[in-house]
């Protein structure tokens, strides 16, 4: 429990917005404000309480928690001389964090209903506390754009982290694939010619070792099973073991009983079972070879992506840009987030658009702070996202439409604010769309937003590129 104390004025003097100041105006701080002392870890004040009191430290200090409840998250700590709490001029009305005493703590308070007196008492010092609250505002905006970034960078690199996971796992599984099929050759090879097949049925044979270029049509598993047994069957009557662990690869590569037929016509009876069993092995490994070259493949254009959206291998500065590239590159970057919730995402980009100047990595933090709100407003189960571009007169519009519940018609005049925001605590800071406004507005271009029950629409104006 706080503890009030007596102080004189040279107890304030640990205060560095405090140093220089006149005696009557120390006397003044004295006769209006108090004196608490505080235990260690001691509450000081609690999250959600008003914002009444500027709080200065004279002795210990305190360590601020994110979050009501439960364990928190120490954010940042006031030491000894410096000043907390509501200042003048602040429009700060609630406690967002728990404050806690580190050490015996001791701090003089002045409320602020005393804050108007105060400034004909003294109007350097509520001078000197504008200019800390100004300093203390700028450093909470790049805490909050730094923590916006990381956050948004854990939910990129989640993402990407599973995309390159999928033909990672691919490659790494052909891979092991192609070691057994390619160590089982040799004695397939041996035991095959240790029956002095003919050169035209090595030929035969070999012919059917390149897979068919013709797509194999679709087909029910049903049917699938069915053509499999019929294979398998035709095999163990040419006396071919394992027919089905065989028959599978042979149908995937279009090879049918009447191909198999025409070589098991030239082929000496024992030399069949080596035969088959070296043919589906070849045809399983040239689709094992096709697999990794398309997991490769994907993995490059992942690569890709990152690089067009990061803007890695290019200059910093504005330059000469197509709008359409970025907005793809953002949708590769999210796609995770899009499929894991279902979203269906409809493109209607204007042919022939006109390039614009602009800077690619700010503009793609443009469209992924609108694509990650939208993301978050459409249902579990998933909705639509419209992307389209247009060009109308000297700009290139830009709209973003999702089908989500829409925003409340008294939250929409402030989601421009910056830390406003309708999120849980810890899921987002409300200065996505602030920086995205300050981005467009670097540009030379504005963002406006429309909303009403199950549809919003952010619209981009950025200007033709001269």
């Amino acid at each position: 429990m706080a503890i009030s104390a007596t102080l004189n004025p040279a107890d304030l003097s640990p205060i560095t917005a405090f140093a220089g100041l006149p005696a009557d105006t120390l006397a003044w701080l004295l006769a209006h404000g108090e004196a608490r002392a505080y235990a260690p870890n001691e509450v000081i004040i609690e999250a959600g309480s008003p914002a009444d009191f500027m709080m200065a430290v004279l002795r210990g200090g305190i360590q601020f928690y994110a979050g009501q409840g439960g364990p928190h998250t120490p954010i940042f700590r006031v030491e000894t001389g410096q000043v907390s709490g509501v200042l003048p001029y602040s429009r700060l009305r609630e406690v967002k964090n728990q404050g806690t005493a580190t050490g015996e703590t001791l701090l003089f308070l002045l409320h602020r209903e005393h804050f108007p007196a105060l400034e004909q008492a003294s109007p350097e010092l509520v001078q000197r506390l504008v200019g800390i609250m100004n300093d203390r505002s700028r450093d909470q905006v790049r805490f909050q754009e730094r923590d916006d970034k990381l956050r948004a960078l854990g939910k990129l690199s989640a993402g990407l982290a599973h995309e390159l996971n999928n033909p990672a796992a691919a490659i790494a599984r052909a891979a092991q694939a192609l070691a057994n099929r390619v160590g089982a050759k040799p004695a397939l090879f041996v035991e095959l010619v240790s029956h002095c097949p003919s050169p035209e049925a090595m030929r035969a044979l070999t012919a059917l070792a390149v897979p068919s270029a013709e797509a194999q049509p679709p087909q029910s598993a049903l049917a699938r099973a069915d053509r499999e047994d019929e294979l398998a069957d035709w095999l163990a009557a040419h006396a071919v073991p394992n027919g089905y662990h065989l028959a599978p690869a042979l149908l995937e590569a279009g090879v049918t009983p009447d191909a198999l037929a025409t070589v098991a016509d030239l082929l000496p009876p024992a030399a069949r079972p080596a035969a088959f069993a070296w043919l589906e092995g070849q045809l399983t490994t040239m689709q094992l070879v096709h697999d990794v070259q398309e997991a490769g493949g994907r993995i490059s254009k992942l690569v890709a992506d990152v690089k067009t959206y990061s803007h890695m291998d290019r200059a910093s500065g504005f330059e000469s840009l197509d709008v359409t590239v970025g907005l793809e590159s953002t949708l590769n970057m999210l796609g995770f987030q899009l499929r894991q919730k279902n979203v269906r995402v409809v493109r209607d980009f204007a042919l022939s658009l006109p390039p614009i100047r602009g800077q690619v990595s700010s503009l793609n933090q443009v469209w992924t702070n609108l694509l990650d709100n939208a993301i978050d407003a459409l249902p579990a189960q998933g909705g639509e996202i419209t992307l389209r571009t247009q060009r109308e007169g000297g700009f290139v519009r830009v709209f973003l439409i999702d089908n989500g519940t829409g925003i409340p018609a008294d939250v929409l005049p402030h989601i421009f604010e910056p830390f406003f925001t309708t999120k849980q605590a810890g899921d987002g800071s409300g200065l996505g769309l602030d920086i995205a406004q300050q981005i467009i507005r670097q540009h030379d271009g504005r963002l406006e937003v429309h909303s009403e029950p199950g549809r919003t629409e952010f619209c981009a104006w950025l200007p033709v590129a001269n």
